[in-house]
């Protein structure tokens, strides 16, 4: 069953919304939101496969809502508000809707969806919860799990690696290691998180350690006690 979420806090533009979903007939179940907080009290409850997000919210914005998930839907944005039309929404988002929205317009959003009858909750699914929300300043980003390669601990918030960016998390090393797929993402020390998938090459180093060395160019070195989980893991 393909399901949305629409969370706007206008009663018209909701309805407006809505009307336009019901005509494309792509849903068979369309949630409404008028607050943040009733938001992410339907996202827990009914696990949509994609959100229509307006920015401008009463309490928590758009951006606000998204950083306090800890996984995340499909988003397309709609706001009336063409200043947050950043360009690095254009190929992390899945789409920004400018009101008023067109039925046309609309329909080729929903034609970037992703459905999958597997669950939402398998990162390697292919589904949309393969991807995490982060807004570093004014810039934003829906970074792909499987292109992040690296996140190091600075302080209490943590930096993210992937393709050519590097922005701050506001989440700490130890809750990301917590949320994210241990069979992937590996706690090589105290600072750092790498993800499996993009080593290139391990060496061994001194007191037993190893030192591994990234797709990406950059040298890691594994504690000891982290090195022998990796030795055990590869067969070393």
């Amino acid at each position: 069953m393909k399901t949305c979420l629409v969370v706007e806090d206008s009663r018209l533009a909701r309805k407006e919304i809505t009307h336009l979903l019901d005509e494309l007939s792509m849903f068979e179940k369309i949630f409404q939101a008028e607050n943040a907080e009733d938001a992410i009290t339907l996202l827990n409850q009914e696990d949509p496969d994609v959100v229509f997000l307006d920015i401008h919210l009463p309490g928590k914005n758009g951006f606000d809502l998204l950083e306090s998930l800890d996984e995340l839907p499909q988003v397309i944005f709609t706001t009336a508000y063409d200043e947050y039309a950043i360009k690095s929404f254009e190929y992390n988002a899945i789409d920004y809707l400018l009101k008023p929205i067109k039925k046309e317009r609309l329909e080729k959003a929903i034609s970037k969806l992703y459905f999958s009858t597997s669950s939402k909750t398998h990162t390697d699914s292919g589904t949309s919860r393969n991807q995490i929300f982060i807004r570093d300043g004014e810039k934003c980003w829906f970074a792909k799990l499987d292109e992040i390669y690296l996140i190091e601990s600075v302080g209490n918030y943590s930096r993210v690696y992937f393709n050519n960016d590097k922005p701050l998390l506001q989440r700490s090393l130890n809750y990301l290691e917590n949320a994210l797929d241990q069979n992937v993402f590996f706690r090589a020390n105290r600072q750092q998180i790498i993800n499996l998938n993009y080593i290139d090459k391990l060496d061994t180093w001194f007191n037993g350690k190893l030192k591994l060395k990234l797709k990406s160019g950059d040298e890691i070195e594994v504690s000891r006690r982290k090195s022998q989980e990796i030795k055990h893991l590869f067969s070393i």
